[in-house]
């Protein structure tokens, strides 16, 4: 497995279809925390809030997957996310049918949430 130091380096080797899918999930994200640092985090882009991991997203073979780092929100939202392939920390799409950015928005303000709630 290829080992990467930051996140420009992961997407040079994402294919374009899946590059596209990435680039506008990364797009909706950062419209919700636009000051959230961008770090690779176990082999992933990830970004961090308030000095903790927020959300880690990838391309794979025959998937892309978000990464909402816990796995109650994968069970809050799990009616939205019926038409999704999901297991205990992952959220799987296909670039034929990407998650919402409606459905990204409300898991990643949930996750800043989550961060906010660990200061206290």
């Amino acid at each position: 497995m290829k080992t990467y130091n930051t996140v420009e380096e992961y997407l040079k080797d994402v294919p374009a279809e899946k590059l596209a899918a990435l680039e506008k999930l990364r797009k909706t994200i950062r419209s919700v925390v636009p000051n959230a640092e961008e770090y690779i985090s176990y082999g992933m882009p990830t970004f961090r809030y308030r000095g903790r991991g927020l959300v880690s997203y990838a391309a794979f073979k025959d998937h892309c997957s978000l990464f909402p780092l816990n796995s109650t929100l994968i069970k809050t939202y799990a009616e939205d996310l019926e038409d999704f392939k999901t297991s205990k920390g992952t959220i799987q799409f296909l670039v034929d049918n990407p998650l919402p950015a409606s459905l990204v928005k409300k898991i990643i303000k949930a996750r800043m949430k989550e961060n906010e709630a660990k200061e206290i």
